[in-house]
């Protein structure tokens, strides 16, 4: 088994981020409210552009592995179904932290 990147690492969502997460978000799913089959493991700013595995880019999403989920949607469904729940969770997060910048979101090399 190799050893991870460090971008890998700081993409991935530790337990402890998983956790406080989850207590924020109230166990439900931040776009349709429900409380079965929901992870916080959505990624406002997706992994596979250097989303941070941070509290202020992850998300509880309704994630039952099919096309009408919450968490397919909000990363595969039409650029307006996107949009519109990027917008949510745009303002969701803000809601949260003063401050909340997207660019703040980015692994970033050192």
């Amino acid at each position: 088994m190799g050893m991870k990147s460090r971008r890998a690492k700081a993409t991935d969502i530790p337990q402890s981020v998983k956790r406080r997460v989850w207590d924020r978000d109230g166990g439900r799913c931040v776009f349709c409210g429900s409380s079965v089959n929901v992870m916080p493991n959505a990624h406002f700013i997706p992994r596979s552009a250097g989303g941070l595995g941070i509290e202020r880019n992850i998300l509880t999403a309704f994630t039952r592995l099919s096309p009408n989920d919450c968490h397919y949607r909000f990363d595969s469904g039409s650029e307006a179904e996107r949009e519109a729940m990027r917008e949510h969770a745009r303002r969701y997060l803000k809601s949260f932290y003063p401050g909340w910048n997207e660019k703040d979101l980015y692994y970033k090399k050192h």
